[in-house]
């Protein structure tokens, strides 16, 4: 009976979250289409995709999580009835998160030269600095799209971006078949085709997420009406506070992913290879975990509009529960099927390379071990963050992801990757000991906050 009161919110929760895991899996299926297809190429080739990403990412990170400013507030706008209010969160959100993905565009033009003070393979870089240029400026059409996901998703409207990424997905595959290979006529560009489907397919992604937009009668009277030229102030302070720390939760988790590619590269063209299929094999087990984490952030964020607190915490509760059920699941699958995932990635016909995709493998599989026992960790501490975002609380959520990653799990992952023999399995132990550091202390700051809100409303109703 204990159990029934959160298990019976698991059919809702999945109805919400399974829009929201397919659309975070098509962005993660448009880095798996290229990561195959080059892998096709070569491990320097695949490397120096991992290298070029890996400054994407640490942007991408900070752009997308500040756009996550704008689902609790449209959320608690939904609950509440306030359409005005929820149109300024668009309105405002969106024009924030333009200018965000023009100025992460223009910062990671000047950042290209760091790639050669940063001791990887000189064939990597130099493959990866073209790469680097086009994939750079899809972030400025992709952080617009994440604004209006977020939007789409406070008003539990998770279905439109899912339709508008599975369309790129479909469009980026068709353009890297046809530019990396050079199909039908087209010309043979390798890694540089592969760039430009990605920078296509996100553009499109905006246009038709717009277009779904306009089809809703609800979300129709959300995005139109605009006055552009009426700029709200404590809006834009209200989603600057938000969207900042929430920015900085998702660098300082990215970022140290981002850290085990680079630590990896120190390693070797190889090791970097095996880190990247060990990467984007989990990142799309964690997107699973970002969509419970959207569930909760949503439903989270309506129970406090409706100031309904005990509501809130068994709700939340239950999300926490799913996501753990789920998270096992992967385990176990990761644990099974960790020698036979990363030939999915490299030609084992391939004569020429066959040592070194011998290798790749072999170090991917060993990987596939430590991220089987972080899946409960990292699926937990990203559902954790999402209701307290949903309740609105991000500062001290910002400094326990600060300290758990860059205090903790770093300098693990640096003292055992580069100064022991343990290699790759060292970097990756200090990801496992951050994540759960992470959400341990995540866990305790939703149960303190929740227990303080209900005993105060508790208080408030007897007086």
């Amino acid at each position: 009976m204990i159990l029934a009161k959160y298990t019976k919110e698991f059919g809702y929760n999945l109805r919400l979250a399974f829009p929201v895991i397919l659309g975070m899996l098509g962005h993660t299926f448009v880095a798996f289409a290229d990561n195959v297809m080059v892998g096709q190429l070569g491990t320097a080739e695949l490397a120096a995709v991992s290298l070029g990403n890996s400054f994407i990412f640490i942007a991408m990170s900070i752009g997308i999580g500040f756009s996550t400013a704008i689902t609790p507030l449209v959320a608690e706008a939904d609950a509440a009835g306030n359409i005005e209010s929820g149109r300024s969160s668009l309105k405002h959100g969106t024009l924030l998160c333009t200018l965000m993905g023009l100025i992460l565009f223009i910062m990671l033009l000047f950042a290209k030269p760091l790639m050669y003070l940063m001791d990887q393979p000189v064939e990597v870089v130099e493959l990866a600095l073209p790469y680097l240029d086009l994939v750079a400026f899809s972030l400025v059409p992709l952080i617009v799209f994440q604004a209006l996901k977020q939007f789409s998703d406070g008003l539990s409207q998770t279905k439109y971006p899912m339709y508008a990424t599975l369309v790129a997905n479909i469009m980026n595959i068709t353009l890297n078949y046809l530019l990396i290979f050079g199909k039908f006529g087209f010309p043979q560009m390798g890694i540089i085709g592969a760039a430009i489907g990605t920078l296509v397919s996100r553009f499109s992604m905006v246009v038709f997420l717009w277009f779904l937009f306009k089809k809703n009668s609800k979300i129709k009277q959300y995005v139109t009406h605009f006055k552009w030229k009426v700029i709200d102030k404590d809006r834009i302070k209200k989603i600057i506070d938000l969207g900042f720390p929430s920015a900085l939760q998702m660098l300082f988790e990215v970022g140290i992913f981002t850290s085990a590619v680079w630590l990896s590269g120190v390693l070797g063209k190889n090791p970097q290879a095996a880190n990247q299929i060990a990467l984007n094999l989990s990142s799309m087990t964690y997107m699973v975990g970002v969509g419970l984490s959207v569930a909760a952030m949503v439903r989270v964020g309506n129970q406090k509009g409706l100031l309904d607190f005990k509501n809130l915490r068994r709700i939340a509760v239950s999300v926490f529960f799913l996501t753990f059920l789920i998270e096992v699941v992967f385990a176990l699958f990761f644990i099974v099927f960790k020698d036979g995932l990363p030939t999915i990635y490299l030609d084992q016909n391939d004569m020429m390379n066959l040592a070194d995709n011998t290798e790749v493998i072999t170090i991917a599989s060993q990987l596939l071990l430590i991220a089987a026992f972080f899946q409960i960790s990292d699926g937990l501490q990203v559902v954790f963050l999402g209701a307290l975002r949903g309740l609105q609380d991000v500062k001290i959520p910002t400094l326990i992801t600060f300290v758990a990653y860059w205090i903790i799990g770093f300098p693990i992952s640096y003292y055992l990757g580069l100064k022991t023999n343990v290699g790759n399995m060292g970097i990756w132990i200090g990801l496992l000991s951050g994540l759960t550091i992470a959400a341990i202390f995540l866990y305790f700051r939703f149960n303190y906050l929740t227990r303080k809100l209900i005993k105060t409303q508790g208080v408030a109703a007897v007086n």
